[in-house]
């Protein structure tokens, strides 16, 4: 990604952090392409999912299908079944459609008939949006904004950068260069590994007061749950491994907290990202860090 080295940074972080990416931008900015590369990257089954108004839950999880050699149902499974799987233009689709990843997301299943599906594992859904008010969109609910580990906004590249692309340096040519660098079996065992970095008391006090001062910051309305506070700490962890240490320090909650809680949050204004990103970076540059 030409231009774009710091939402990559964040990705490989949402990434190990056991979570879900949510890449926000206009069309043409590389949404599609960040989720493809990190697909190949990691090897393993990918799924996709071109959301438009009439996609139905059945097209992303599966259904069952009666068969009458055998005279029983049969489940199809879903492009949902994948260990990375690109959900594209997700505000295109319907809140029906939309309810229909929630379970996956945040239980790594899906119930169809009654019947329970584990999805493989290691299981990393990459979202993409356009813009809200673009036509055919509608919103996200709060419910699964809560789901998505970080959310990061790609933007138009520098000049330098795009004339890079122009050059054949980049862009969707360079994804067939693209090879796996690790197997799903052992970016599992990574992820296991990421939940036992050591994080001291007094960072994970911290972790707390960023999650406190959004409940009482006067202008956020609806502060970050416990399950963001928890996603801030997996994130702050994730951080420091990629970051080559064993253990959390408080620039890793610094620098993660914007794209962990910023779509976490309900602003006095109403939900949005960016202004949320500002509020959550001047509460983590107004609460002391810890020394450890």
């Amino acid at each position: 990604m030409r231009g774009a080295d710091d939402v990559v940074g964040l990705a490989v972080v949402a990434l190990l952090s056991g979570g879900h990416l949510l890449v926000e931008g206009v069309p043409g900015t590389g949404k599609t392409l960040l989720a493809k590369a990190l697909a190949n990257a990691i090897g393993g089954h990918f799924g996709r999912v071109q959301c438009t108004p009439d996609l139905l839950p059945a097209d992303v999880t599966g259904t069952s299908v009666y068969s009458p050699a055998t005279g029983e149902w049969q489940f199809r499974a879903g492009p949902v079944f994948a260990n990375v799987l690109l959900v594209d233009e997700v505000n295109r689709a319907s809140p029906r459609t939309q309810a229909a990843l929630l379970e996956p997301m945040e239980e790594h299943q899906v119930t169809i008939d009654g019947l329970t599906h584990p999805l493989p594992v290691p299981f990393f859904l990459v979202a993409t949006e356009n813009p809200f008010g673009h036509a055919g969109t509608f919103p996200l609910p709060d419910s699964q904004l809560d789901r998505f580990a970080m959310v990061c906004t790609i933007g138009r590249p520098g000049r330098e950068a795009e004339r890079q692309i122009l050059s054949g340096g980049g862009g969707v040519e360079a994804l067939d260069d693209i090879e796996p660098v690790t197997t799903p079996a052992e970016l599992a065992d990574v992820m296991h590994a990421v939940r036992h970095v050591h994080c001291a008391h007094s960072v994970l006090d911290y972790v707390l007061d960023v999650a406190d001062a959004t409940r009482n910051h006067p202008g956020v309305a609806l502060g970050a749950s416990p399950r963001a506070s928890l996603s801030l700490l997996r994130a702050a962890q994730a951080h420091a491994t990629v970051m080559g240490r064993d253990f959390v320090s408080p620039d890793d909650v610094k620098a993660v907290a914007p794209a962990s809680l910023a779509h976490r949050i309900v602003l006095a204004s109403g939900v949005d990202v960016a202004a949320g990103g500002r509020v959550i970076f001047d509460i983590v540059e107004r609460i002391a860090a810890p020394n450890q």
